[in-house]
């Protein structure tokens, strides 16, 4: 498929590059083990290895370009991949994004396309070793530290009580209010990412319990003390492999059990301003 985007520019470093509104690869891994892709004869370094990807058409997001250009050059079910976050490269006028992204299971992979050789499951620990396309090789170190699975863990009485919009008088209500603005969030700020796309957690406690999950946000109603089953969630999360809890609080002491229990810490105020944007 040829997108309208498909010709080499120049960026403001001077470097050439494939693709007018920029590009994006696909970094897809199950476990410690990445797929890569080894490039055809006919493509840019011929024979090296590096992402599933290509250009970007007009106006379209990265996510969408990474697993279009996936499914156009190898046999990945786009449908069962889950994208975790977006790393970008910026050279002046031109940027790569990388869309880290995980599976359940390891499937089998073929290239489709001309544009493929082979297609590969790689130990990370062994990409650096293969002959690498030269802009993945430059970019790898800080891609393979960014394999991650964010979790966003809300202390959503903390954060209700952060902003005056009447959630005293009906806390059910201002609860499933703050849980619709977190389902409808396009993407947040969290590191490693330039854009993350986390596993949204929120704990309700008291008169605001009962409200249910939503498409994108569990929520877990404390059978006591909000501050412990919060722990307790962070603690569940922060036990599983590449798990990158975050916890959104201001309360001095959870701050620190959390903290102790594996988690980073963010403040309402900067959950409110990604909410208002």
């Amino acid at each position: 498929m040829n997108v309208d985007g498909d010709q080499f520019v120049e960026c403001g470093l001077g470097h050439r590059h494939w693709g007018k509104y920029g590009a994006a690869g696909l970094l897809l891994h199950h476990g410690d083990m990445v797929l890569l892709q080894q490039r055809s004869a006919l493509s840019m370094g011929p024979g090296t290895w590096g992402l599933f990807g290509g250009a970007c058409a007009r106006d379209e997001p990265p996510v969408v370009t990474a697993l279009r250009e996936a499914a156009e050059e190898s046999t990945v079910d786009v449908r069962t991949v889950r994208v975790r976050g977006v790393l970008r490269e910026d050279h002046k006028g031109w940027h790569y994004d990388t869309v880290v992204a995980d599976v359940e299971s390891l499937p089998e992979v073929l290239p489709v396309s001309w544009e493929s050789m082979d297609a590969r499951w790689v130990p990370s620990g062994q990409v650096a070793d293969m002959d690498l396309f030269d802009p993945f090789a430059h970019s790898w170190p800080k891609v393979r530290d960014a394999m991650r699975r964010p979790v966003l863990i809300v202390d959503t009485a903390n954060v209700m009580g952060s902003r005056a919009d009447g959630w005293w008088r009906d806390r059910h209500g201002a609860a499933t209010r703050l849980r619709d603005q977190l389902d409808a969030l396009d993407g947040l700020p969290l590191p490693p990412f330039d854009v993350a796309y986390p596993e949204i957690v929120m704990i309700v406690e008291g008169k605001a319990g009962g409200v249910g999950d939503s498409e994108r946000v569990r929520v877990v109603s404390a059978p006591g003390e909000g501050d412990d089953t919060i722990v307790d969630t962070v603690r569940e999360y922060a036990g599983e492999p590449e798990a990158e809890v975050f916890v959104v609080t201001a309360d001095r002491e959870l701050k620190r059990r959390s903290q102790e229990a594996g988690a980073s810490i963010l403040g309402p105020r900067w959950l409110l301003d990604q909410l208002s944007r």
